[in-house]
């Protein structure tokens, strides 16, 4: 009987605490708005919201964004473009980490939006 009732205040807690998280209508984290000259400097780690446009396909899910101050290499998974189309002439912010990896530093993108 105390297993089930644990089991039950559990289920019941879980529950609770996710319908309250989706119904959170606040501001989230993201990046500051940055620039490419920006993000070269800035610590690993950081978050960065950037606005530009992305101009190539470098390799695998490697590409080269643009804005008015630069370019950097960013890293894009498929699962962030949502079946989105985007060209060199389309406008958009992105959301991610500055890394660095064995080719220098770059934005990992969490998101991507297309203005």
């Amino acid at each position: 009987m105390k297993k089930t009732l644990a089991v039950l205040v559990l289920c019941l807690s879980t529950l609770l605490a996710s319908a309250a998280m989706a119904q959170f209508t606040g501001p989230s984290a993201s990046g500051r708005p940055s620039t490419v000259a920006e993000a070269r400097d800035v610590r690993l780690g950081s978050y960065v919201t950037l606005t530009g446009h992305i101009v190539n396909h470098q390799r695998s899910d490697y590409f080269t964004f643009r804005d008015d101050t630069g370019e950097i290499r960013v890293e894009i998974s498929s699962g962030v473009w949502g079946g989105r189309k985007v060209g060199p002439e389309t406008q958009v912010r992105l959301m991610g980490e500055v890394d660095r990896g064995p080719a220098g530093r770059y934005i990992w993108v969490k998101t991507l939006d297309v203005l």
